[in-house]
């Protein structure tokens, strides 16, 4: 029983290292089509690697980078957030951002927002899931060192300062998993999207012949409320509410 469990084992990691192989040769042989200016056959490539559910910021920022030469700024800006969901403090992908968004038509306000809620945004996007996660074992260690030394140790020294690093640990770690908690809540709820076709009308209601709420853009970044069947409730950040089908935008 314990041969079989070994073999299985075995298996499976020699069956994530073929993957992982494939996975960087396809990914090396992408990078050279676009070096050499094939972007659409770089496309075909970096698609067999999300095929396999591969997932990267790498991946991502080279799929922004192709549609991007490809004058498609929908689809560039689409795999730009999507690498910025995972790596959210990378310049070059935020600088991409920035500069594919100006090939874009619409502007749109913003609705007035409180310093402090646009410092809190700000925060708990700094790292990804990962990271907070990471972070928050990191101070749960902390927190049980200290708690350790200043149980098992004599020296008043040693005691106070345990004391006061469990304190400091314990406020980080509640800290740390109350931003954890919202980042989860906020990833789960709220969904973001991309508009990848040139020109799209917005309709009142979740049907083809309702009227029209108003009309919005290639590479427009769009709030999901709601789907129902095909069709996604959108708001944008001025505030306007509609409903689009769902083939009109990319999500994040």
């Amino acid at each position: 029983m314990v041969n079989m469990i070994y073999k299985i084992f075995l298996l499976i990691l020699i069956s994530i290292q073929v993957l992982a192989s494939d996975i960087e040769t396809l990914f090396l042989k992408g990078n050279e089509l676009y070096r050499h200016g094939r972007y659409n056959e770089a496309l075909e490539v970096y698609g067999k690697i999300i095929d396999s559910n591969y997932q990267s910021s790498s991946l991502y920022y080279n799929l922004g980078n192709c549609y991007f030469r490809l004058d498609r700024p929908g689809y560039a800006i689409l795999y730009y957030e999507k690498a910025k969901k995972l790596s959210p403090g990378d310049d070059d992908i935020n600088h991409n951002i920035l500069f594919a968004q100006k090939n874009t038509i619409d502007r749109i306000d913003t609705l007035p927002s409180i310093f402090i809620f646009e410092w809190w945004e700000s925060l708990i996007t700094l790292l990804t899931v990962d990271g907070w996660t990471y972070l928050l074992l990191i101070f749960l260690f902390l927190l049980l060192l200290s708690i350790s030394v200043f149980l098992l140790t004599r020296n008043p020294v040693l005691n106070r300062y345990s004391f006061f690093g469990g304190v400091i640990s314990l406020i980080l770690l509640l800290f740390t998993l109350t931003v954890l908690l919202v980042q989860l809540n906020a990833d789960r709820y709220h969904q973001y999207g991309i508009i990848i076709e040139t020109v799209v009308e917005v309709k009142t209601s979740p049907d083809q012949n309702s009227q029209d709420a108003f009309i919005i853009h290639e590479g427009l970044k769009v709030r999901i409320e709601d789907k129902l069947d095909n069709w996604f409730k959108i708001k944008l950040e001025d505030g306007k509410i509609g409903w689009l089908e769902e083939s009109k935008v990319g999500l994040i």
